[in-house]
């Protein structure tokens, strides 16, 4: 985990390094964090050069309006879902200018959990234009403030490893 607001930063800008070496740009759809990841990546200047957009599609009616997650994908499997975050992701690449995106949606707490999607549960997908949309499911603990942090810190990182040349 990241200790500090600069480790963040530096987080952001080897993200921000990686992505102008492929000439790439980012776009966020953000639900549990409400846009910490795209506010993230925008606090560095020049990141105009780099971020596309940012989706904050707290509802489920915004996930379907503006990502275009099937309302029947939300029913079936809730949005806290591999089912969902995977159409997150991809909704966002689509609705996009960008070359990569993450999603993430989750259960930041103190409520909303339940036995089989505990408070902390996140489910957080990356995809790439011509790659399949790859999804993880994060158990994370803490408040909601550290949830949320932990959210961000993950995103970053597997962000960060989409990036980079392979």
């Amino acid at each position: 985990m990241l200790d500090s607001m600069s480790e963040l930063e530096a987080e952001v800008l080897s993200l921000a390094d990686a992505l102008r070496a492929r000439g790439w740009k980012l776009a966020a759809a953000e639900s549990c964090t409400g846009g910490l990841i795209a506010a993230a990546c925008t606090a560095v200047s020049g990141s105009s050069d780099w971020f596309e957009r940012g989706f904050v599609t707290y509802s489920n009616e915004a996930k379907t309006e503006l990502l275009g997650v099937p309302a029947a994908t939300i029913a079936a499997h809730g949005a806290v879902s591999r089912a969902v975050v995977l159409a997150m992701a991809e909704g966002a690449l689509a609705r996009s200018h960008a070359d990569l995106a993450v999603a993430v949606t989750g259960i930041a707490g103190p409520t909303g959990g339940s036995p089989d999607k505990p408070v902390g549960t996140v489910w957080l997908a990356i995809t790439t234009k011509g790659q399949p949309t790859e999804a993880r499911r994060l158990q994370l603990h803490g408040d909601r403030a550290a949830v949320r942090r932990q959210t961000v810190e993950q995103a970053l990182q597997r962000l960060l490893d989409a990036a980079r040349p392979s």
